[in-house]
């Protein structure tokens, strides 16, 4: 792909699908087919053969109204197997099109197809799909836009245009070595070479000045930038240099506006922001730059990945390429403060067209410690974790062991029998100082197993997420499929049950797929479970699920007709 393709690519379809979206009613049906094959892209010096989808990269974008049905016919034609996870949809009753490997689905094998069937219910703003089997997201991946029903405004000023700005990691090796070998090992894997702002590093990077995305705006217009992060392993804070941001939408869910100059995006989020371009021509260009957001001890890619906001010129100015370029100003990469100040502000607009429907009442609540561990090394193994251990990484002590059958069949069908248990503790196994330093009774982790909460239908659910500090705190971006759910507060230290809840946000909390847990802190969430199936919660770091930081919540059938999930499709891929 060229150098510049993907970018005029992003502008094409921005002015597309402002201007001519298809099928302006809602609730209609959209088809598109994902073939999934290989293709040699460029970067940073180096041809490469990755995985894509269609053969771009990143992928297409999925678009459609809020009411719409959405077909999706993955075709796979590349040795590994593959499954798609469309981020953030609820997926209410149409779970088997969630896409999680081993949890809805058995993998799409080479060769054979699966077609993904959903309605899009109660969402508007921007979501993105991704493939969810071992790392391979890291270039399978693409921004779904949801646009209001026809004649539904935005709850904000109309935008001029639309842009999607995807952040994502480039790595010179393969991704699928690299986790293997992290596995093997025990030890961590090796680190992104770059990031990149819709598959483009940007100049900062050897070989790059050609491959850097570049947004151009007219003086006084309203742009709408739909940010998503799809990186692997790294929240990022991003800016645009000499601008201001006004955020209006996280997770497909409008937000009251707010100003800021920085942003600080988790993987598995996206943040819709309105940038209002100066109402003259600058005769100059502004970077817009992204860089990680750290707090754990971890090796990281410390590099930056940077864009270049352009003005088009009025034509009674020459253009020239020799515009001075302002430099764009981020926090420093620990600052924990500004991530804080940053996450405190969203809230939900909370009013009568778009209510906060978040739990008063509670019916059952859970407690559970998210962090990373060590296990010891089998005999005859060397292992390259701490002190010749080997990481892992846990749920209440609890490393969650994928089956070899999915989860949503062998409930479906009543075979659960010996591929997952529903004893999934509620609470930490060995509670403990949990940001403290004395961790020596709970630094292994102590199983390493498939089991499950199994919830009736319609239970109102709190859960509290703590962080713990066996091996340093860490912030922890936790995803749960299948739902949003409100954020009801968040704090540092162990939570305190007697006097944290008096705290708890019950008016406008905001509404979220993705939430991150405080570096050494906790975050507290509601959710009402009534959408049927086996969902998936798990860190939306890939290297902390694949070492076992995650679990699965399995809600039973309603008494109604439309409480009860619909049998499986008849192309459901096998075992």
């Amino acid at each position: 792909m060229g150098s510049s393709s993907y970018s005029i690519g992003v502008l094409i379809f921005a002015l597309c699908f402002l201007f001519h979206f298809p099928n302006a009613t809602a609730g209609v049906t959209r088809h598109y087919q994902f073939d999934i094959n290989m293709k040699n892209v460029t970067r940073l010096c180096q041809t490469k053969s990755i995985v894509t989808v269609n053969g771009q990269f990143p992928g297409p974008p999925i678009f459609a109204r809020e009411g719409d049905r959405v077909v999706v016919k993955v075709v796979n034609h590349v040795q590994n197997n593959i499954t798609i996870h469309w981020h953030g949809i609820r997926q209410l009753m149409s779970g088997w099109s969630d896409g999680p490997a081993y949890v809805t689905q058995c993998p799409i094998q080479t060769g054979q197809s699966y077609t993904y069937n959903f309605t899009i219910t109660g969402q508007r703003g921007t979501l993105f799909w991704h493939a969810h089997i071992s790392w391979l997201r890291a270039t399978l991946y693409g921004p779904i836009i949801i646009l209001p029903k026809p004649n539904v405004p935005y709850p904000f000023v109309k935008p001029y245009k639309e842009v999607p700005m995807i952040f994502g990691e480039w790595f010179k090796a393969d991704t699928e070595a690299i986790i293997n070998q992290a596995l093997q090992t025990g030890g961590g894997p090796n680190v992104s070479d770059a990031y990149t702002i819709n598959g483009l590093p940007g100049p900062l990077y050897n070989c790059s000045a050609k491959d850097t995305f570049k947004l151009k705006v007219k003086p006084g217009k309203t742009y709408l930038l739909r940010l998503i992060n799809a990186a692997l392993n790294d929240e990022l804070f991003f800016s645009i240099a000499n601008h201001t941001l006004t955020v209006v939408d996280a997770d497909a869910v409008y937000v009251k506006p707010f100003e800021t100059d920085t942003i600080l995006i988790t993987p598995g989020q996206t943040t819709n922001v309105l940038l209002k371009a100066k109402p003259y021509y600058p005769k100059a260009s502004f970077v817009m730059a992204a860089r990680p957001y750290v707090t754990g001890q971890g090796t990281f890619d410390n590099s930056t990945t940077t864009g270049i906001l352009e003005y088009i010129s009025p034509s009674s100015i020459k253009s020239t390429s020799k515009l001075p370029l302002f430099g764009a100003t981020l926090p420093p990469l620990n600052d924990t403060s500004a991530a804080t100040n940053f996450t405190l502000k969203f809230r939900s607009l909370a009013n009568k067209q778009y209510p906060a429907n978040v739990p008063k009442n509670v019916d059952k609540r859970f407690f559970f410690t998210v962090g990373l561990g060590t296990n010891p090394c089998p005999k005859n193994h060397t292992c390259q974790g701490p002190n010749g251990s080997m990481f892992s990484a846990s749920v209440n002590n609890v490393s969650f062991a994928l089956p070899t059958t999915a989860l949503l069949q062998a409930h479906f069908t009543g075979q659960s029998n010996r591929v997952y248990s529903p004893y999934f503790p509620y609470f930490p196994i060995h509670p403990f100082d949990y940001t403290g330093n004395n961790t020596i009774n709970n630094t292994n982790v102590i199983s390493n197993t498939t089991n499950l909460v199994v919830l009736p239908f319609g239970t109102r659910v709190e859960l509290i997420m703590q962080d713990t500090s066996i091996l340093g705190a860490e912030s922890h971006p936790l995803h749960l499929h299948g739902y949003n759910f409100f954020v009801l507060g968040q704090g540092f230290g162990n939570y305190d049950p007697i006097n944290d809840p008096a705290k708890f946000n019950l008016v406008d909390p905001v509404e979220r797929n993705t939430v991150g847990v405080p570096s050494g802190g906790w975050v507290a969430i509601r959710f009402r479970a009534d959408n049927p199936g086996v969902w998936f919660m798990h860190c939306h770091l890939e290297i902390h699920t694949s070492w076992g930081l995650k679990m699965a919540w399995l809600v039973l059938d309603g008494k109604l007709p439309n409480q009860k999930l619909p049998p499986p499709p008849s192309d459901l891929p096998k075992c």
